[in-house]
């Protein structure tokens, strides 16, 4: 059994959780997100908390109705306060705009590369090589900043990319002349 599904999620004054069978919308100031899980779990709303119960015995209903929990809990902290991600980009002329609800990176390809923003995301760039990704779905934040990441890793020899804010990348020594 689950020791994290066992506990309640308590819901804020601003928060407006809606649920029906196992799909669960959950709006506030920040915005909405609908997420629905597998029917191995029953999910009830009782004194300004979620509740979340296997209905089943089975081994998936005891790991799903912890991990349930868990994204609802992310749910209502991402409509109250909201998931951030930072990224940078390192290299010379490497470099991102924003032109209207799509970013425009220049990372040494023979091509810019232009992304469609997700609807509930919002990208902010500032001196051109630093990108804040904001959203309330967590998930979704994770998947933008995945995905922009994507386009030019990190490489170790000279470090140039882009890369998360606070990830280390392991520098390589170049080829030594005999």
């Amino acid at each position: 059994m689950s020791r994290i599904g066992k506990q309640p999620v308590l819901i804020p004054d601003k928060v407006k959780v809606d649920i029906k069978q196992t799909t669960v919308r959950v709006e506030g100031p920040k915005g909405k997100v609908e997420k629905t899980f597998a029917p191995v779990v029953s999910i009830e709303v009782v004194d300004k908390k979620v509740i979340v119960k296997p209905i089943e015995t089975t081994r998936f209903a005891n790991a799903m109705y912890g991990t349930a929990r868990s994204i609802i809990a992310g749910m209502v902290k991402g409509v109250t306060a909201g998931y951030a991600k930072d990224l940078e980009i390192q290299g010379v002329g490497f470099k991102a705009n924003l032109k209207g609800k799509q970013l425009d990176l220049a990372l040494g390809y023979s091509h810019p590369i232009l992304m469609d923003v997700p609807d509930g995301i919002k990208i902010t760039v500032t001196d051109g090589t630093k990108l804040k990704v904001e959203g309330c779905d967590k998930q979704l934040v994770g998947a933008v900043t995945a995905e922009i990441r994507g386009y030019y890793p990190p490489e170790p020899y000279k470090g140039k990319g882009v890369r998360i804010v606070g990830e280390r990348v392991r520098r390589k020594e170049g080829k030594t002349v005999a």
